[in-house]
C-alpha cells in the first residue's frame, strides 16, 4: 500500500467569535486557503482529483463544501469535492479520507483540510415545511442545538450540552478547579510565546478581509490569544455551571478559520515537485459514551498505539485539543502519561482557538512545523468528539 504524503499543510490565524473574521463564510475562507495552497505549492489545479473538506456546522447556503470551495477557488470543474462531518474530529477525519483514497490507488493528488464560521451559523427552525397554523415559531441556534441534540435522548436521556461532559469528567477524574485554570493559564502562556517567537508565520495564511470604506483590513493572528492571562484573572472567573470546574476561562472558544494541505501519493512527488512534510502513520477513532465524550482520545489513542505497535514513549509530539481544561486533564489521568515538555508545547483550544471543522487541520500545521523545529520523528494529534467519540492520528516527519 502506497504511503500518503502531507504537503504543505497551512492555516489561517484563528478569529474570535463576531470578531475580524466574521463577515466571511465558511465556504470563503475554504476558498481562500485552497488557493493559498495551490500557489504556494506549484501544484498544476489540474492534478487535483479531489477536495474533502470538513465542516462541523454545514449549510445549506454552500451545501458539498468540498465542491463549493474547489469551484470558489477556480479548480478545474474537473476536481471534485465532498464534505466530511465528524463533529470536532471533522479536520482529522478529512485528512484520513484523502489519505485512504490515496493509499488505496483512488487518487494520487487531494486536497484535504477544513473551514468553519462559528459567527455565521445560522438558526433554524423545524416546523414550516408543511406550515404554520398558528402561535409562535421556534428558531433553533444551530451552535447551541448542535451541542444538546448530539445524541439521542431517547437512549440516554437529556444531556444539556458538552459543558455538561465536562464536568461530569472533572467529577469522575476528581479535576479541582484550581488545576483546571492553571492548565489554562499554561495554554495561554505558551500561545502567547510561540507567536513572539513566530512559529507560525512560515504556514500562516494572511487574509485580506474587505471594509465598507478604505483599504482591505489583513488579518494574520489567533484572536483569543490572551498572554496576560493570569491564575488570579482566572480565578475571579464565575463558574458557568454555579459551583462547577469549567469557565469561560479554562474552556476551548467559539472560533473562525481554515486550513488545508495536499495528501499525495508518496511515489508521486518527485515528479511533481513536491517536498512531503510528513507521512500518515495510522488513525483510529472510537466511541465512548456521550455524556463523558471528553474521555474519547483514551480509547482512541489505544487503538491506535495497538495497530501501529508504537506507544507513548516513540512520540515526540502531542497535541491534545483543548476543549476544556479539566477534558485534557481527564484524558491525562486515562492515558496514564503526561509529559509538559511534549504536550501541546503551543498551547491549543483554550488559547489558539476550537474552529471545529478546521481544528484538525489547523493542529496538524502548527503540530508538523514544530516537530520539524524539534527534528523528532512521530506527532500525534487527537480529540473529543461530541456524541461520544474520539479520533487520532499519527504522523511521522519526513526527513
Amino acid at each position: 500500500m502506497r504511503r500518503a504524503a502531507i504537503v504543505s499543510p497551512i492555516r489561517t490565524g484563528v478569529g474570535k467569535y463576531l470578531g475580524s473574521l466574521s463577515s466571511l463564510n465558511a465556504e470563503d475562507l475554504a476558498a481562500i486557503v485552497i488557493k493559498d495552497l495551490v500557489n504556494r505549492t506549484g501544484i498544476n489545479p489540474t492534478l487535483i482529483e479531489e477536495v474533502v473538506f470538513a465542516q462541523g456546522y454545514p449549510s445549506g447556503e454552500a451545501p458539498c463544501i468540498g465542491r463549493w470551495a474547489a469551484l470558489a477557488a477556480d479548480l478545474p470543474l474537473e476536481v471534485s469535492g465532498t464534505q466530511v462531518d465528524r463533529r470536532c474530529g471533522s479536520g482529522v477525519q478529512a485528512i484520513a479520507n484523502a489519505a485512504m483514497m490515496v493509499q488505496t490507488g483512488v487518487a494520487d493528488v487531494v486536497i484535504a483540510g477544513g473551514a468553519e464560521s462559528m459567527s455565521n451559523v445560522e438558526y433554524y427552525t423545524t416546523n414550516m415545511r408543511q406550515g404554520q397554523k398558528g402561535g409562535a415559531v421556534t428558531l433553533h441556534d444551530r451552535l447551541e442545538r448542535g451541542r444538546v441534540r448530539s445524541q439521542p435522548a431517547a437512549r440516554f436521556g437529556h444531556i444539556s450540552g458538552m459543558i455538561e461532559t465536562a464536568e461530569n469528567l472533572a467529577t469522575e477524574y476528581q479535576i479541582s478547579r484550581e488545576e483546571a485554570d492553571a492548565f489554562a493559564c499554561r495554554s495561554q502562556a505558551r500561545a502567547a510565546a510561540a507567536w513572539s517567537e513566530n512559529k507560525f508565520a512560515d504556514h500562516l495564511v494572511a487574509i485580506d478581509i474587505p471594509q465598507r470604506k478604505g483599504d482591505p483590513v489583513r488579518f494574520a493572528e489567533d484572536e483569543g490569544v490572551r498572554g496576560d492571562t493570569t491564575l488570579e484573572s482566572l480565578g475571579k472567573l464565575r463558574s458557568i455551571t454555579g459551583d462547577g470546574v469549567v469557565t469561560a476561562g479554562n474552556a476551548s472558544q467559539q472560533n473562525d478559520a481554515a486550513a488545508a494541505c495536499l495528501v499525495v501519493a508518496e511515489d508521486r512527488l518527485e515528479s511533481l515537485g513536491l517536498t512531503p512534510s510528513a507521512y500518515l502513520v495510522g488513525w483510529a477513532a472510537s466511541g465512548c459514551h456521550p455524556a463523558t465524550m471528553g474521555i474519547g482520545p483514551v480509547p482512541a489513542v489505544k487503538k491506535l498505539f495497538d495497530r501501529t505497535g508504537l506507544s507513548f514513549s516513540d512520540i515526540d509530539l502531542v497535541e491534545l485539543n483543548e476543549a476544556f481544561a479539566c477534558q485534557v486533564l481527564a484524558v491525562l489521568k486515562g492515558w496514564g502519561w503526561n509529559d509538559p515538555d511534549k504536550l501541546n508545547v503551543n498551547g491549543s483550544g483554550i488559547s489558539l482557538g476550537h474552529p471545529i471543522g478546521a481544528t484538525g487541520g489547523r493542529i496538524l500545521a502548527d503540530m508538523l512545523a514544530e516537530l520539524h523545529q524539534r527534528e523528532g520523528r512521530y506527532a500525534l494529534e487527537t480529540m473529543c468528539i461530541g456524541g461520544g467519540q474520539g479520533i487520532a492520528a499519527i504522523f511521522e516527519r519526513a526527513a
